[in-house]
């Protein structure tokens, strides 16, 4: 990759950690207020001399459209002396069965642990576009770390009685609101009191194949 500025390098490394903690990217107005700038303009010429530059990709069209380079795995195996995980890949979940049934599971896919904070237990393709505005795209593999409680705003992978879905959480007393990240997309509301809604597990990584 060609050398970065140091304004350049900056920015690069807090997209990385923004990403390693968030898993998805910033926007450009968070970027320019980490970087303590008043010029959002100046965050987007930053941002496109990295895409020259081959560290990122930018996405047109929606307010998350940052993907950092180099860090996108196939379903190969990683040819590195890492640790490595294998995991199901968890296709089209079938109503009403655990996400895990051998039904579900398409295949498996052996991936570099060290990329990941928390280990996952299992990958699940992505059907549809519903999260499309933080980078998740249709076919993307989604890593999931198996759990029932979710904390504010994580991504979750959630049972609505015998449906599943990808949104991201909130809660508000007796109501859970499953929000995609698509304005083209209502929130899915839950009202705790009466429906049924269980955390399947959180959003720990995207897996992109090539």
């Amino acid at each position: 990759m060609e050398k970065l500025t140091t304004k350049q390098a900056q920015i690069l490394d807090y997209i990385k950690a923004y990403v390693a903690e968030s898993n998805f990217p910033p926007t450009i107005e968070e970027i320019r207020q980490a970087m303590g700038v008043s010029s959002a303009n100046g965050i987007r010429d930053h941002l496109r001399a990295l895409e020259r530059k081959g560290a990122i990709e930018l996405i047109s069209g929606i307010s998350r459209g940052i993907r950092l380079t180099g860090e996108l795995l196939s379903s190969h195996l990683p040819t590195t002396t890492h640790p490595t995980l294998s995991l199901p890949i968890v296709g089209r979940v079938a109503a009403g069965s655990p996400v895990l049934a051998e039904q579900n599971v398409e295949d498996h896919c052996q991936l570099d642990a060290t990329l990941f904070k928390k280990n996952p237990d299992y990958l699940l393709r992505v059907v549809g576009v519903s999260m499309k505005d933080i980078g998740i795209y249709e076919g993307d593999l989604l890593a999931i770390h198996k759990t029932h409680e979710a904390r504010e705003g994580q991504i979750v992978v959630a049972r609505i009685d015998d449906e599943v879905t990808v949104k991201r959480f909130h809660r508000q007393g007796d109501k859970a609101y499953l929000q995609a990240e698509n304005e083209a997309f209502d929130p899915i509301v839950v009202d705790l009191r009466r429906d049924r809604l269980a955390i399947e597990g959180v959003v720990v990584g995207v897996v992109r194949q090539l």
